[in-house]
């Protein structure tokens, strides 16, 4: 009778990818990640040992503010899985030489490559209408980028011959946008920031039918600027009215978008929140500043429920800015690491 009950536990709570990118309210969102919770709570030792220490246990929690959100440092310190199948894929973020980056192992990369399709296409449509053209030399420069797998994956689906990487020649990627332009070809332009600026500051364009996304980060090679002062100089340099914006980090399997004004929005199975700045465990309603909370259901195969360094509001729509980062390496009020 054990025996089945557990049986039937975990068939209850089983998800499939098509739960995940069926979600269509709110409702759904929520029921799923629920269940999500419990499979996690109970297939993750470094999440369960997380809500032990707690008090945190399935029948505690009723709603999505009541999840525990582990602090994103675990993916420095631990190995963050929830499935016992064999990692295909381990990304890792950047870091200077000697820094302990986080690792996100992943056991399906098919869960991250529909992630990342659907998340685009949910905003900008079919990738094959545009020649994607990257501006990521930060990233080229290191294996293990997950936003190089997202944009490798972006150029070879869009089908356009002009589609690729540019390290550091702008002079090609000059002469490229404006052939592209003159053919009314739809366009991205998605690099990191101080590339980006790098770029503006020896060529001014005027351009109308490329879209420029920044995907954030000076990574140590420019002064940092906050995303207002970065926009107004990359609209002026590209000659554009707004910048586009992609949110996303190693941790995570799914990004969020913003078409201009820094607001992003999440495809329909990733979710942000803010927790308050002097008590991690309590989540804020809309339209305060605190710290940013991640719920993101690709995710689950490692963890759904991650607690960011990233400060940030989330407004009633469910659209979010981000508006800096903690001073601290710690997130305040979750000083639980030594698991």
């Amino acid at each position: 009778m054990v025996a089945l009950f557990y049986f039937l536990y975990f068939c209850r709570i089983m998800i499939s990818h098509n739960d995940i990118f069926s979600i269509k309210s709110k409702t759904d969102f929520e029921a799923i990640s629920l269940k999500i919770f419990k499979h996690q709570f109970e297939n993750n030792k470094v999440y369960r040992s997380f809500c032990d220490l707690l008090y945190k246990h399935p029948s505690d929690v009723k709603t999505i503010e009541d999840i525990p959100f582990l602090p994103i440092q675990f993916f420095k310190s631990h190995q963050v899985l929830s499935s016992k199948n064999q990692i295909q894929e381990t990304f890792s973020s950047s870091g200077t030489t000697g820094q302990v980056t986080s690792k996100h192992f992943v056991t399906d990369i098919n869960l991250y490559e529909q992630s990342f399709r659907k998340g685009f296409e949910y905003f900008y449509g079919d990738i094959t209408n545009y020649v994607v053209l990257a501006l990521l030399p930060s990233y080229l420069e290191r294996k293990g980028s997950s936003l190089i797998y997202m944009v490798n994956d972006m150029i070879s689906r869009s089908k356009h011959p002009e589609s690729g990487f540019y390290l550091n020649n702008f002079e090609e990627l000059k002469q490229t946008i404006s052939q592209l332009e003159s053919q009314n070809k739809k366009t991205l332009l998605i690099g990191v920031s101080f590339a980006l600026l790098d770029f503006v500051e020896r060529h001014n364009m005027k351009l109308n039918n490329t879209i420029i996304m920044e995907t954030g980060g000076m990574k140590g090679r420019r002064k940092e600027l906050i995303r207002a002062e970065l926009h107004e100089l990359l609209q002026k340099g590209f000659g554009v009215d707004k910048i586009h914006s992609e949110y996303g980090m190693t941790e995570l399997l799914s990004q969020a978008y913003s078409k201009g004004h820094s607001l992003f929005k999440t495809p329909p199975w990733m979710k942000v929140l803010t927790r308050d700045t002097d008590d991690a465990l309590t989540i804020q309603k809309e339209g305060k500043t605190g710290g940013v909370n991640i719920i993101d259901l690709a995710n689950i195969n490692s963890c759904s429920f991650i607690a960011t360094q990233d400060l940030g509001k989330v407004y009633a729509d469910d659209s979010f800015e981000i508006l800096g980062r903690f001073d601290h390496s710690d997130i305040r009020g979750c000083n639980l690491m030594a698991l």
